[in-house]
């Protein structure tokens, strides 16, 4: 007999324990789990040999669209039992599911594409699974966010996801302030038809920064574009309509804006935060003096000398 080597451990398909929040879940608790299984964004055989397991294993899949995840089973032929469970049915299917949890079942959760939860339902459901002491059990998947991240150019130490940006304008600028002295990439999707109206947005409020458009990631139709946001909003101006799903990523402010930013004379500096914003004189001085590192009566007392 072989002896095992030192420092290596074996790896079990299914952990024996979950811990949670709420306490430990175990299959042993006479209780039910919850997969969280991620799935293709795309390309079908993306899809990992443990999620296919899980899917066929489970008693039954919650999907946020049963038509779009019968694609997915029919290609794979897996013949789990299917019920929806979607944004506008989960204050009253996700307790259906955890009673069905509570008495044993194995519940996998799907989107129709990526990790369940991440801008997709799936949180409340979590939520109540560790309320319960359910275990929940991630089945880890593609994701556009990564993918995009990795695939961008743009720095990857530090990223932040906003998911989908606000409709409304001035909701959608105020969301994007928070990108404007974050140190790393940050990354949303949005819909095709408001692409340039968010690049134009982006121009306006955090100014020329480099950014990637990752439409259609994984699929047929792939794209890739990268550049500054002003040079690429003028690139998809020039397309009759854009298509598919988009991933958005934006770059940090880059030294020399920054710089700019500092040497440019403050009673400028408003001047032109007012043209490029559109906003009054006591917003604009109040974002030099956050530019600066000063405090707001400080820069009033600079602007007005």
């Amino acid at each position: 007999m072989k002896r095992k080597k030192a420092g290596k451990s074996k790896i079990s398909a299914e952990p024996v324990e979950v811990e949670t929040e709420a306490g430990a879940g175990t299959a042993e608790n006479g209780l039910g789990t919850l997969y969280l299984v991620g799935t293709p964004i795309g390309n079908l055989e993306d899809i990992t040999l443990r999620a296919l397991r899980v899917l066929r294993e489970a008693d039954i899949i919650a999907c946020e669209d049963t038509r779009q995840t019968l694609k997915l089973l029919n290609h794979f032929e897996i013949k789990t039992q299917t019920t929806s469970y979607h944004e506008h049915n989960e204050l009253t299917k996700a307790p259906e599911l955890i009673l069905l949890l509570e008495e044993g079942s194995k519940i996998a959760l799907v989107s129709d594409a990526g990790m369940p939860g991440i801008s997709d339902p799936g949180y409340r459901l979590v939520h109540l699974c560790l309320r319960h002491k359910i275990a929940v059990v991630p089945v880890p998947g593609p994701s556009a966010v990564v993918a995009a991240l990795a695939a961008s150019g743009l720095p990857t130490h530090a990223f932040q996801y906003f998911g989908f940006l606000p409709v409304k304008k001035n909701q959608r600028r105020k969301e994007l302030e928070k990108a404007k002295d974050f140190e790393g990439t940050t990354i949303i999707f949005e819909s095709p038809r408001r692409v340039a109206e968010t690049l134009r947005d982006v121009v306006a409020v955090l100014g020329n920064r480099p950014v990637v458009m990752a439409r259609e990631m994984t699929k047929v139709h792939e794209e890739i574009l990268r550049g500054k946001a002003a040079d690429v909003l003028e690139k998809l101006k020039k397309r009759p309509e854009i298509l598919g799903e988009v991933t958005f990523l934006i770059g940090a402010a880059g030294e020399e804006a920054v710089e700019a930013a500092h040497t440019v004379p403050l009673r400028e500096r408003v001047k032109q935060l007012m043209e490029e914003r559109k906003i009054v004189r006591m917003e604009a001085i109040k974002l030099a003096a956050k530019e600066r590192h000063i405090s707001k009566s400080q820069a009033y007392r600079e602007y007005v000398k």
